[in-house]
C-alpha cells in the first residue's frame, strides 16, 4: 500500500474535509483518506491508484491541488 500527500489549496472547514474524503473515498483502491484544512494536505493511503487520478477527482469538486 502506497501513501500519497496532496497539498489542497481552498480547504476552509471539516465540511470542505468531509467532501474531499468523500470524493475520493468513491476511487476504487483507495483504502483510507485524511484531510486536514488547517495544514492543506491530504493523506491517502491506496493501492493501484494513480496520483493524477486523485488529483483530477479533487480539482472536479472546486478545490485546487498544488502542484
Amino acid at each position: 500500500m502506497e501513501e500519497i500527500t496532496i497539498k489542497v489549496k481552498g480547504m476552509v472547514c471539516g465540511g470542505c474535509e468531509n467532501r474531499v474524503k468523500n470524493a475520493l473515498s468513491t476511487i476504487e483502491g483507495i483504502k483510507e483518506v485524511e484531510a486536514n484544512h488547517e495544514i492543506g494536505e491530504v493523506k491517502v493511503k491506496a493501492e493501484g491508484v494513480a496520483q493524477n487520478i486523485m488529483e483530477e477527482k479533487i480539482e472536479d469538486i472546486g478545490f485546487e491541488v498544488e502542484k
